[in-house]
């Protein structure tokens, strides 16, 4: 294949996250993402390196036999959810041969383990609590958008006023935003000039309490608009929604960078915070808090975790210190503190380690103690030595030198919680070269329609190192 070259093949497989493998008729493969199995695409390979080719889907011309009709007008167009027109059981099979064989190129012969497959979400459409909308263009000059970026765009916004992954109240609310901002013309933040008001609106609800917070994200390059956000606001209130509105916010945002950072909040309406509970637990939520976006996959996951942890713990456990790393807003470290001695969640993000303090006094909760830091650096000032280790990094993984300082404790027991497989595979060549066994692996589809999936695996210390 040439750099330039357009193409056509069938997608034979697909590797994780979304590489789809396209067999020409000649016979090359050639990594073309956003594909099913089973698809007939044309493509114009974009990169060609050490004979391996890549290219750039750009067109379907035949479907899969495995797809039906997708259940959402954006599909295709927007660059959220790859699966949506695949049955869900076909997902699941799809996430769980990746996993499944990636576990096993990573693990090989170094020991046998329990595989346990993969559990779905116990909702397919509706399922996110947050969504952080973009404001822009569908096209240059266009219309004001609001929603999501186009499949393999930058630039381009899709207003995604039908998506499926989320609720009725946050599609209304949605929709009357953009209204709202675009029949007053108040301009978008350009990525390029670094020019414009509005950049992002950040939806939050939670399944179980139906509360809901909405935040608009912008720059502070219009004076005086304190009277426009108080008309959105009152727009926002008088809205016919199911859930029940808590918080309307507006966050100050000035950097260059295309993300959600917080300069600064202001409460326009209510209050900056709402509750979610998961198994049996209630949580405080702020704008910015990391919760998982599933809250009943969340419950499957976390049950998952527990099971694994108490399988052959559950009365030693009572006795035992439980490090909770990369605890989040210590949603795993209050769910094993009913059982264990004491549980150490330590965090790098601050907000995240004052949330999760918050929640386990709100949970009444007194054996649970958060750091904030990076782990590397604060596993090294903890006086408590841990008799289990969870585990549930960033999607990078965890830093080789802490994975060392973790192995070093030499606890019996870990569990490895893991939004991304390939970093997982990575790090359990590790952990096998240092003297544990992987004794059980399951995933949990948190994500349904799109090509992420959690993984969580259960390691063993061997008795002798090899």
């Amino acid at each position: 294949m040439k750099k330039g070259q357009i193409a056509e093949g069938r997608i034979d497989h697909v590797v994780f996250p979304n590489k789809g493998i396209a067999i020409t008729e000649e016979g090359e493969r050639v990594v073309v993402k956003n594909t099913i199995p089973g698809q007939k695409v044309s493509f114009l390979v974009n990169k060609v390196r050490k004979g391996k080719a890549e290219g750039r889907l750009l067109e379907t011309i035949e479907k899969s036999p495995l797809e039906v009709e997708a259940s959402c007008p954006h599909f295709g167009e927007c660059g959220g959810c790859t699966y949506l027109s695949l049955p869900y059981e076909e997902q699941l099979n799809i996430k769980e041969t990746q996993v499944h064989d990636m576990m096993k190129e990573a693990i090989g012969d170094a020991c046998e383990y329990e595989w346990l497959g993969i559990k779905g979400s116990p909702l397919q459409a509706a399922y996110r609590n947050k969504m952080e909308f973009s404001f822009g263009d569908a096209f240059k000059g266009g219309p004001l958008a609001l929603g999501q970026h186009k499949r393999g765009s930058f630039y381009d916004i899709l207003t995604v006023t039908a998506c499926q992954i989320v609720d009725e109240d946050f599609r209304a609310i949605l929709k009357a935003t953009v209204e709202f901002f675009g029949e007053r013309e108040i301009s978008f933040f350009h990525r390029l000039t670094h020019v414009g008001y509005l950049r992002h609106l950040l939806v939050r609800k939670a399944v179980k309490t139906q509360e809901i917070l909405v935040d608009l994200v912008t720059t502070t390059q219009m004076e005086n608009d304190a009277e426009l956000l108080n008309q959105w606001k009152d727009m926002l209130c008088a809205l016919p929604l199911k859930g029940v509105l808590k918080g309307v916010l507006r966050t100050k945002n000035d950097s260059v960078a295309d993300v959600v950072r917080n300069d600064g909040t202001e409460i326009l309406f209510g209050q900056d915070y709402f509750y979610e509970e998961l198994l049996g637990l209630k949580f405080k939520i702020s704008p910015f808090s990391f919760f998982q976006t599933n809250s009943l996959g969340a419950e499957v996951l976390y049950e998952t975790a527990r099971e694994f942890i108490l399988s052959d713990n559950a009365d030693l456990l009572r006795e035992k210190t439980v490090y909770d790393l990369y605890s989040g807003t210590g949603t795993i470290a209050q769910m094993l503190a009913p059982v264990a001695k004491e549980v150490v969640g330590v965090e790098i993000i601050e907000e995240a380690v004052e949330a999760a303090k918050e929640n386990a006094a709100l949970n009444g909760l007194e054996n649970c103690k958060f750091l904030a830091g990076d782990v590397l650096k604060v596993l090294d000032t903890i006086e408590e030595k841990p008799d289990y280790i969870v585990l549930d990094p960033p999607r990078d993984g965890i830093h080789p030198k802490a994975i060392e300082k973790i192995i070093n404790y030499g606890v019996e027991n870990m569990i490895y919680i893991s939004c991304k497989p390939t970093s997982l595979a990575r790090d359990l060549e590790i952990f096998l070269a240092r003297g544990y066994d992987v004794k059980k692996i399951c995933c949990v589809d948190m994500f349904p329609n799109t090509v992420h999936v959690e993984t969580i695996c259960l390691l063993s210390k061997r008795n002798e190192v090899r």
